[in-house]
């Protein structure tokens, strides 16, 4: 069982998250609505969103290090992240931009979107670093919950004038999560107070943040990696019904994201055993949720998809019943990435099992999408993830000093590290 305050925890994030899959799933239908090929180019224009993120995430995953690792006073650095992600987000708007003056075809074409609220975007993740290590659920899950609603409420206009054009679409996400970045950037500083912006953790640590980056971005793409490859093979329209069965899909996350972060700074604390054992508590609870919630996930997406979203998207459902198993099993990485990450201060170990993931992917992805389409990139995507989730586990246990019993049964206890 988990203890009561990560509990309560849990359940707080959980019912944030369920708010935020809610909201999620009103722009999912909204947009599909708009026929798959805008369908497939929100979900790759999302997907570069994402990439931007995730490349700059570790500045947020430092500052909550700081808090809950180091017990560090959060306005300094707080203040100095901030202003690297302000520029960061500009050099990386510069090459969002380029890319636009290229690109011929959607969504390539319309990134100088994305390049404009690069800044403000980033800020997100660098300010929710702060609740994040103080273990503040409230706080940190607001961002996620305001941003897709403001996003749903511009979409809800854009729908009483009939079909939309891409461009519209993505210009009403673009301004919805630019508002929440700009929100969030300013409620965190004005928590933490005022000090002078100290870069001081962010000079020593920059490896960290780099890493940390590489490693979201591996992830990011062992993810997606079979979306970008069925759009180039197959089109956007393909890639639209295919997205749909990937974002039901990883609805499953939600249960063990929603574990994995009310935990994040008790795996983060100095203690190695309560360490380890908070991350055996959490990918165990992850596994058993997600196992359990897998069938009834497809039972009510076989229901409703063709049902809410039309007969085009009926062929979401094959893919959506290989993908399962994998994302199912995957739903542990969370809480081991946050282990090896927060408490061991090694991000190249989650790096080196995505990694992993993404090249089986890839590879398998690259004989299956030529033969059997969105079929084939599910079942490279649900292998993959097993065989990587399998090994991770294992590496896990033997660091912890904890047996495969111990994964099976509540009560075990850590014998050793190796040093």
């Amino acid at each position: 069982m988990l203890p009561q305050p990560l509990a309560r925890g849990a359940a707080l994030n959980l019912a944030a998250r369920v708010a935020t899959v809610l909201l999620g799933l009103a722009i999912l239908v909204t947009v599909a609505r708009f026929g798959p090929e805008v369908q497939g180019a929100f979900a790759l224009f999302v997907a570069f969103e994402s990439l931007l993120l995730t490349l700059f995430s570790g500045l947020g995953l430092l500052l909550a290090r700081e808090i809950s690792h180091r017990q560090a006073e959060p306005a300094p650095l707080l203040g100095a992240l901030l202003r690297a992600a302000f520029v960061l987000g500009l050099a990386a708007g510069a090459v969002l931009l380029a890319v636009s003056t290229v690109a011929e075809t959607e969504p390539y074409r319309h990134l100088w979107l994305l390049a404009l609220a690069a800044p403000l975007l980033l800020w997100v993740p660098t300010a929710s670093g702060l609740w994040l290590g103080q273990g503040r659920m409230g706080p940190l899950n607001l961002p996620q919950v305001a941003a897709p609603l403001l996003v749903l409420a511009a979409l809800t206009v854009l729908q009483q004038f009939g079909p939309a054009p891409v461009l519209a679409v993505l210009a009403a996400w673009v301004v919805g999560k630019t508002l929440v970045g700009l929100g969030t950037g300013a409620a965190a500083s004005r928590e933490a107070g005022w000090a002078p912006a100290d870069g001081s953790a962010l000079r020593k640590q920059w490896r960290f943040v780099v890493v940390i980056g590489a490693t979201n971005v591996v992830s990011l793409l062992n993810y997606r990696a079979t979306l970008f490859m069925l759009e180039r093979h197959s089109g956007l329209a393909e890639a639209g019904v295919y997205s749909v069965a990937v974002q039901v899909a990883e609805l499953l996350w939600l249960l063990s994201s929603s574990v994995t972060i009310s935990a994040y700074h008790r795996i983060g604390a100095p203690d190695a055993d309560q360490a380890a054992l908070t991350t055996l508590r959490a990918v165990r609870v992850n596994l058993l949720a997600t196992l359990v919630a897998a069938p009834l996930l497809y039972a009510g997406a076989h229901a409703a998809l063709p049902a809410v979203l039309g007969p085009a998207y009926q062929g979401a459902l094959l893919p959506l019943a290989l993908l399962l198993p994998g994302v199912a099993g995957y739903a542990a990485a969370s809480s081991l990435s946050a282990y090896y990450t927060n408490h061991r201060g090694l991000p190249q170990w989650s790096a080196a099992v995505a990694g992993l993931s993404l090249g089986l992917t890839i590879a398998i992805a690259a004989w299956g999408i030529p033969r059997y389409g969105a079929a084939g990139a599910a079942l490279a995507t649900s292998v993959a993830y097993t065989l990587a989730i399998a090994l991770a586990l294992a590496l896990f246990l033997r660091d912890a000093g904890l047996g495969w019993r111990g994964l099976l049964w509540p009560g075990a206890t850590r014998q050793s590290r190796p040093a």
